[in-house]
């Protein structure tokens, strides 16, 4: 069964794990990714003689997800194969996930030529939360920097930040007037993008403010016209634009969203990719998040008027934008069954001030061109579009996975609303990756979806 569900769900990681293209970019630090992620880096060097060699190094932490109870536990081992003595210092740096400079330590080495040694590190922190650590090495013939981060008791964080009184009333309001549109649903087989196993559908349904918003379903052949399926919900990343998952499964409906703004649900909204994460932020009621918030949960409307599809096995996935889609739509829909999320990004908002550049950067530079419009009421109404805010309502089972190298939902902010779920969870954490996730998540999100739908 294993083998069978690693080939089902490796095509869904177009879905969840969008690394690179959230913001279209390279992400900071990819290009020198052999020196961030556990792997030997090395620099050849070569004596008078011409004799080849390298030095190389290796950073590992004394527990295998960088977690601690006090200090910091690492062991950096440093290879020289070249037939000079390498002499100089290896050096540490911690600071805060801002940035704020913590501590600082050094020692001299001497790693003679052709041989090995290594060098054992207790780092201090200031009590929970993550921490951003450099290692650097400077010595006759190697330079380098390898940058990781820790955690000290991630468990225990609680952001200082408390939910809007009135969340659940906001909340409510948007479901009822969502109730009031007629959802004209429309689904259209799609014959000529047909594979051998599979149908393609486009489907279409009317949101919140009588927008049109589209996406698509790919149907298991079958001759068994009684058959119902369990459903995939597949939600977007940040201008993302979602495509027909075909998979290999023939007891699961995959269905893909373009929520408005986004791929072929532009309309009314059609901005730059820039302008989407700011648009209306000044009136919580108008925000693009509220409508796209509803388009999800119009959605999983679409899903229960479907005769074909199993109501009672829906589960909601999504990386990065799709990741907060996630766990927003579990939380306000409880026809949701399962609910899984990757590097969910607009997680404890108020504290990525200072901390990440995407989105408070583009954020803080539309308030600077709105008079009388200040961050303080963007961030008043960005509360009601927290993560961690509706991870205290979500009542179905949930799996999230993060990267403690993300630039854009930092481990903080993670655990920050991961620990507001109080149902059934479990978080898969990779020390060495950004804003992505591995193959290892696809396969635990499989096997757990297949047993918790008893589809054997």
């Amino acid at each position: 069964m294993l083998k069978r569900t690693t080939n089902i769900f490796k095509g869904l990681i177009k879905i969840i794990s969008l690394s690179v293209v959230i913001l279209g970019v390279q992400l900071p630090g990819s290009a020198d990714a052999q020196t961030h992620d556990g792997t030997p880096a090395s620099v050849p060097a070569k004596d008078e003689t011409g004799d080849d060699g390298e030095i190389s190094t290796i950073l590992t932490p004394a527990n295998k997800n960088a977690f601690f109870d006090n200090k910091a536990q690492y062991t950096f081992e440093v290879k020289n194969t070249t037939p000079n003595d390498q002499i100089g210092k290896v050096s540490y740096r911690v600071t805060t996930e801002t940035g704020k400079f913590l501590r600082e330590d050094s020692i001299k080495v001497r790693i003679g030529k052709k041989s090995a040694e290594k060098y054992n590190f207790e780092i201090p922190a200031n009590g929970v939360g993550f921490y951003k650590l450099s290692f650097i090495i400077n010595v006759s013939d190697y330079d380098d920097t390898i940058k990781k981060v820790f955690g000290i008791r991630p468990e225990q964080i609680v952001s200082q930040y408390q939910k809007p009184a009135d969340f659940e009333v906001f909340w409510q309001t948007v479901k009822d007037e969502l109730a009031k549109v007629p959802p004209k649903f429309k689904v259209v087989g799609i014959p000529k993008m047909d594979e051998d196993n599979r149908r393609v559908y486009a489907i279409e349904m009317q949101s919140l403010g009588n927008m049109m918003i589209r996406g698509w379903m790919t149907m298991p052949k079958t001759h068994n016209k009684n058959r119902k399926f369990s459903v995939l919900l597949g939600l977007p990343g940040y201008q993302v634009a979602l495509n027909p998952l075909m998979g290999l499964d023939d007891d699961l409906v995959i269905i893909t969203l373009n929520v408005r703004g986004q791929g072929n649900s532009r309309g009314p909204v059609d901005t730059r990719r820039d302008e989407f994460i700011f648009y209306h932020i000044e009136d919580k009621n108008k925000y693009v998040m509220r409508g796209v918030i509803a388009d999800c949960l119009r959605a999983v409307d679409f899903i229960c008027a479907q005769p074909d599809l199993r109501h009672d096995q829906i589960l909601v996935s999504g990386g990065s934008m799709g990741g907060f889609l996630a766990v927003a739509t579990a939380s306000l829909d409880k026809r949701v069954r399962l609910c899984s999320a990757q590097n969910p990004i607009l997680c404890d908002i108020r504290n990525l001030v200072g901390e990440v550049k995407w989105p408070i950067s583009d954020i803080t530079k539309y308030v600077a061109t709105q008079p009388g419009l200040t961050m303080n009421k963007v961030l008043d109404n960005l509360d009601y579009f927290d993560v961690k805010n509706f991870a205290t309502n979500l009542t179905c089972p949930t799996i999230m996975g993060i990267g403690l190298l993300d630039p854009f939902a930092p481990p903080n902010n993670e655990y920050a609303a991961y620990n507001n779920i109080k149902p059934s969870k479990r978080i898969m954490v990779f020390k060495d990756l950004g804003h992505e996730i591995s193959i290892a998540y696809k396969e635990l999100e499989g096997r757990w979806m297949r047993d918790t739908f008893a589809l054997f």
